[in-house]
């Protein structure tokens, strides 16, 4: 009678194992290559090579002196800060619209408005490219932000859909047999509720905004975004270097959104158990 679980135990933890290696030699395959970057970045060459020359900041020295790089990276923490806010509200919207209101076609509606995530990146900046010639629009930074914020409204409608739909409307109902009018209702109710959320959506609507290649390479005018700017630049190496060192900075910066990003859902979901106790 007792070798049926004990088995049965055996044969789940050995499952476990095996489940804990590949989770682990996957992050190592992900992450390993990545941490290279900020080790190249003190390395005193302009080579990215072992064996390591010596320790040096110069890189990093030169990286802030580098007047074009700073100019992209802020025309990329321009264009990232404006989609994140514009994709936030229109993504915002949509998923009030689709989880409290039922019209016809609600699905193909959804379905068109989550279609710049299944096309390839080259075709729709080719065809935004054409579309912005046809109407005699210069190419600037505007039409990159207007690229983006149509790649990156999906992904914040994605989240805030998943957010809206993961509380009781019944506190909405609430305030509003209370009196409260329905803009009231969403700001006293609603929006601290999805405030998690809309956290989360911001800062990967942002993060993808500022990593984005195709799009601001097809929509760029004469000032160029971060990611461009490097891949023009990996042609000299004595670009490199530098390059690395603000890839190394931006990589902490990544981690460290991604930390609070968490945290924030966490907060959400303890806020959530706490209303239901309620």
């Amino acid at each position: 009678m007792t070798t049926k679980p004990s088995r049965e135990a055996k044969r789940m933890g050995d499952a476990g194992g095996g489940l804990a290696l590949f989770a682990i030699a996957y992050l190592l395959f992900l992450y390993v290559p990545v941490l290279f970057l900020p080790l190249f970045s003190f390395n005193d060459s302009i080579f990215v090579s072992f064996p390591l020359q010596g320790f040096t900041t110069k890189w990093y020295e030169q990286m802030f002196a580098d007047e074009d790089m700073l100019k992209a990276l802020i025309a990329s923490l321009q264009v990232g800060g404006v989609v994140a806010i514009a994709s936030t509200i229109l993504g915002l919207l949509g998923a009030k619209a689709v989880t409290r209101y039922r019209m016809p076609g609600q699905g193909a509606v959804t379905g068109l408005i989550m279609l710049p995530l299944f096309i390839p990146e080259i075709i729709l900046g080719i065809s935004l490219l054409i579309l912005v010639n046809a109407l005699d629009i210069p190419l600037s930074l505007i039409t990159v932000a207007i690229g983006h914020i149509m790649l990156c409204t999906p992904f914040a409608m994605a989240v805030l859909t998943s957010r809206l739909d993961g509380f009781d409307r019944s506190l909405e109902e609430a305030s509003m047999d209370l009196g409260e009018t329905p803009w009231m209702t969403f700001w006293r109710v609603t929006f601290p509720l999805a405030a998690p959320g809309i956290v989360s959506s911001l800062l990967l609507a942002f993060i993808v905004s500022f990593d984005e290649f195709l799009l601001s390479f097809f929509l760029q005018g004469r000032q160029p975004t971060l990611p461009v700017y490097i891949w023009s630049q990996l042609r000299f190496p004595s670009k490199l270097p530098s390059v690395l060192s603000l890839g190394a900075i931006i990589l902490i910066t990544s981690c460290v959104l991604v930390f609070f990003a968490e945290w924030v859902r966490q907060l959400g979901t303890t806020g959530d158990r706490k209303v239901g106790v309620a």
